[in-house]
């Protein structure tokens, strides 16, 4: 009686984890190509999206004004399923510029930049 206890107990267990997964595909379907607006942090810094700090970009040439990105449109170049659920996106302007002069392509937490409004859909 015990093993078939355990057993159902395990398989209950089994089936909540996958169907907790499953959940966490269908947030947001996001393909190459789809456009974007850059959005205003909620704290000074960009935290879901992947700017390189103002050291680098200095290093590169660069000005390290973060308040120019702030409504750009960007595009998904790329995109990508981390090994902790999220999914990961490279973006770059459509207007073919780079950001802050030094890097053409940077990435993002596309499902946390969306619900913090560092990134609106167009």
């Amino acid at each position: 009686m015990r093993q078939i206890m355990l057993a159902l107990m395990f398989l209950m267990t089994t089936v909540m984890v996958q169907a907790q997964a499953d959940q966490n595909v269908d947030f947001q379907k996001v393909e190459v190509g789809d456009t974007f607006e850059i959005g205003r942090p909620e704290a000074p810094t960009y935290k879901h999206i992947d700017f390189p700090r103002a050291n680098f970009i200095i290093k590169k040439g660069g000005i390290a004004n973060y308040k120019t990105v702030e409504g750009n449109k960007v595009v998904v170049t790329a995109v990508k399923k981390a090994k902790d659920g999220t999914i990961e996106v490279k973006i770059k302007r459509t207007d073919g510029r780079r950001f802050f002069n030094t890097h053409a392509v940077v990435s993002a937490d596309i499902q946390s930049a969306l619900q913090s409004g560092e990134l609106n859909t167009l």
